[in-house]
């Protein structure tokens, strides 16, 4: 649509459509598909939430019962383990397929809430510093500048050391301090869209800044905005596992894959496999999800495809 036609009445009624976004580009599925990295992500990040969904029903002990009788069983691949307990008992004889299970959950929350507090911070920063440049957009960078100077870690151990440690403050802890990479992302794929033709039409038939940012910019830079929120989501995880294993983050005797690696660092020498189950979660998880995230920039950016 040219501006020569927009001086019509009808045209000048009616507010363009908004360009479809490629996200919901019909070939999607296609090489979403054809996309093996892409796909491994998501059959073991798929895997990994049904497991923590039903966790009630696959658990088969109750994740916080102590047993001193049953302490440090192996699991079932090493000599003297049972089915009864198939990734053997922690040094309480608490039950740790169990507490595998279950620490899927909070690892999951953690990872999820966390991208909403920070995706909502930073994504609103950057579409603001984006689109209306000048006075604002300065004033965001230098927002962001500041917190860049804040190292990650430090200032949460920090926080978390002086609050406390548990499951709501970590979330708000990393989702306050892990929202710079959306606003910088956002902002630079919204200065791009905003020169688009289909926005200064918008503007030119009289819509409103919200509308123009809500259906207009919003849907088009959302292919960014899931692809930065897979790759935040692994770095959440990893920060909280990072805070349990320093005392610092979800406190016992909540499940929590980092603690259980905490917990199980006494036992190293004798029993490393208190430490490699754990780890070895975690890095399935981390592991999915920056599959997903690397192959939805390259499905969602075929340009960049080798």
């Amino acid at each position: 649509m040219t501006f020569k036609e927009l001086s019509s009445p009808e045209d000048a009624a009616t507010p363009p459509a908004p360009a479809k976004p490629r996200w919901r580009d019909g070939q999607f599925l296609r090489r979403a598909f054809k996309h093996s990295a892409f796909m491994v992500g998501v059959v073991i990040f798929v895997l990994i939430v049904l497991m923590a969904l039903a966790a009630p029903l696959l658990a088969p002990h109750d994740p916080y019962v102590q047993s001193m009788t049953n302490r440090l069983v192996p699991p079932i691949w090493m000599e003297n383990g049972t089915w009864e307990h198939p990734l053997g008992t922690d040094g309480l004889g608490r039950d740790y397929l169990s507490r595998i299970l279950y620490g899927a959950r909070i690892s999951l929350i953690i990872g999820i809430f966390t991208v909403i507090t920070s995706g909502l911070i930073g994504t609103t920063l950057g579409v603001l510093a984006g689109y209306f440049g000048g006075r604002v957009d300065l004033v965001v960078n230098f927002v962001v500048m500041t917190r860049l100077t804040l190292p990650v870690i430090m200032v949460a151990l920090a926080i978390v050391s002086i609050v406390g440690g548990s499951l709501i403050v970590v979330i708000l802890v990393l989702g306050l301090l892990l929202w710079d990479r959306f606003a910088v992302v956002m902002r630079s794929a919204t200065m791009q869209v905003r020169s688009q033709e289909y926005v200064l039409a918008a503007r030119a038939v009289g819509c409103s800044t919200p509308y123009i940012i809500i259906r207009e910019i919003l849907p088009n830079i959302f292919g960014s905005l899931v692809v930065i929120g897979t790759f935040e989501m692994a770095n959440a995880i990893l920060l909280e596992a990072a805070l349990s294993f320093l005392g610092l983050g979800v406190q016992p005797p909540t499940p929590s894959w980092g603690l259980m690696v905490a917990e199980g660092r006494q036992y190293l020498l004798f029993e490393p496999w208190l430490i490699m189950v754990p780890g070895a979660a975690i890095f399935a998880l981390v592991l999915a999800i920056n599959l997903l995230g690397d192959g939805l920039r390259d499905i969602l950016t075929p340009e960049n495809r080798s």
